[in-house]
């Protein structure tokens, strides 16, 4: 398996990860009044870089940010930008000879 693709799978692997653990600790958060929560902005950007499956998973386990739409939409939108960058990629280094 070229170095790229095992790099690549390491990326989503630990961005899963810090992703399930920032919806954990968001939703423990979410209960306390007064506490400082983690934007949903960080949120969106752990899915970006690829830790969307690790977020995803986080969101059906804790039931967190299931019902605010505007926060599926756009983190459906960085799933769909993800999967598209690294499809240009693959593509682009199909093409180039990889």
């Amino acid at each position: 398996m070229p170095t790229v693709v095992v790099a690549y799978l390491l990326l989503v692997a630990v961005a899963s990860a810090a992703a399930f653990a920032a919806y954990g600790f968001d939703k423990r958060r979410a209960g306390t009044a007064g506490a400082r929560r983690i934007p949903e902005r960080t949120l969106h950007l752990f899915a970006l870089v690829g830790g969307w499956p690790g977020a995803l998973l986080a969101q059906r386990q804790f039931r967190h940010k299931t019902q605010k739409t505007r926060f599926r939409v756009v983190f459906w939108a960085t799933v769909v930008l993800h999967v598209s960058a690294v499809a240009a990629a693959a593509y682009a280094w199909r093409a180039w000879g990889g």
